[in-house]
């Protein structure tokens, strides 16, 4: 990525302390924008670490995100109530936040997308105009969350959705492979399979998706006002690959490690006490059916996909996670 400055390139960062947020406010600060970000504990009003201005306030907040957008050609909306909790009640109210401030200054909107969208009778191999007619109530809340992004692009603002998979990488925070197949700060001896073996899944490295996103809106005056796209990233066809992945990895490294299949049981009693566990819960038919997202027409706009080859990105994720030894 060039690390030209440009001078009037001004983007705010929602969720910049999160895994996505962070790692598109780091590319975005690499590639010389001017990047500012919103954090809710900030001890003081505002504060210039790591290249990045950060100034206090709230997503959910509409003056604060307004003033904070001041100036902005692009705002990244990356945020998500912590640990799931009062996601129903929050995730609309902060996304329509955004776009009154995109609107005001006439910016991009950029979404971190999701699968959730999709039902059953989209899959298994989805393109980004696939039918939307989700089975649970997280993809129906996104679906309404991505048609308030198309009606403002009615308003003057515009948009830019990019769909992957499962998270993974050295900073994702929370994440199926974060919280789900290993043991964050544990060197790697037992590795959890959440799916079937023979029932395929999507993943998508961080790093790269935050690549894409950047290199999307560098090109975004010559996109659509509303422009989807899918990633295509890491596709496990058989389930296994990833977690055999982890075990090559772990065996450069001098780590014997063992393949158990995930405690969908457990969820399930500890899902009624636990908000993170029952959302966990609630999306198991992605790990029980197939579901690949096409990366056409993302190939179509940039030329090719950021990619980083599976062991090189599984092992730059276990060193984040502290799974290796030093």
């Amino acid at each position: 990525m060039s690390s030209t400055k440009f001078p009037d390139s001004r983007a705010l960062v929602l969720g910049a302390s999160g895994g996505i947020g962070g790692e598109v406010a780091r590319q975005l600060r690499d590639a010389g924008w001017q990047v500012r970000a919103l954090k809710r504990d900030l001890a003081t009003d505002t504060d210039h670490r790591d290249g990045i201005a950060w100034r206090r306030g709230d997503a959910m907040n509409r003056k604060d995100v307004v003033d904070a957008a001041r100036g902005c050609k692009v705002i990244v909306h990356a945020v998500n109530p912590p640990g799931y909790r009062h996601w129903a009640e929050r995730v609309l109210p902060m996304v329509d936040n955004t776009i009154a401030a995109a609107i005001e200054e006439g910016a991009t909107i950029v979404l971190p997308g999701t699968v959730y969208n999709y039902g059953p009778d989209a899959f298994a191999r989805l393109d980004e105009d696939a039918p939307q007619h989700p089975s649970t109530r997280k993809g129906r809340i996104r679906v309404l969350l991505e048609q308030r992004l198309l009606d403002a692009t009615s308003h003057g603002a515009q948009a830019i959705v990019v769909r992957a998979g499962d998270f993974f990488g050295p900073r994702a925070g929370n994440s199926w492979f974060s919280q789900g197949l290993v043991k964050p700060g544990r060197a790697v001896q037992a590795i959890q399979r959440p799916g079937r073996p023979g029932v395929g899944h999507q993943w998508a490295y961080l790093p790269d998706v935050a690549r894409t996103m950047v290199a999307l809106i560098c090109k975004r005056t010559s996109l659509e006002p509303f422009a989807r796209f899918h990633l295509a990233g890491h596709w496990d066809p058989d389930g296994t690959e990833m977690t055999e992945a982890i075990r090559r990895v772990a065996r450069r490294h001098g780590l014997d490690s063992k393949v158990s299949a995930f405690p969908w049981w457990l969820v399930a009693l500890a899902a009624p006490f636990v908000p993170t566990l029952r959302e966990l819960r609630e999306m198991r038919y992605l790990w029980e059916v197939p579901v690949r997202m096409e990366g056409s027409r993302l190939k179509d706009v940039l030329g090719e996909e950021p990619h980083t080859p599976l062991d090189e990105a599984v092992e730059a994720t276990l060193v984040g996670l502290g799974c290796l030894p030093r």
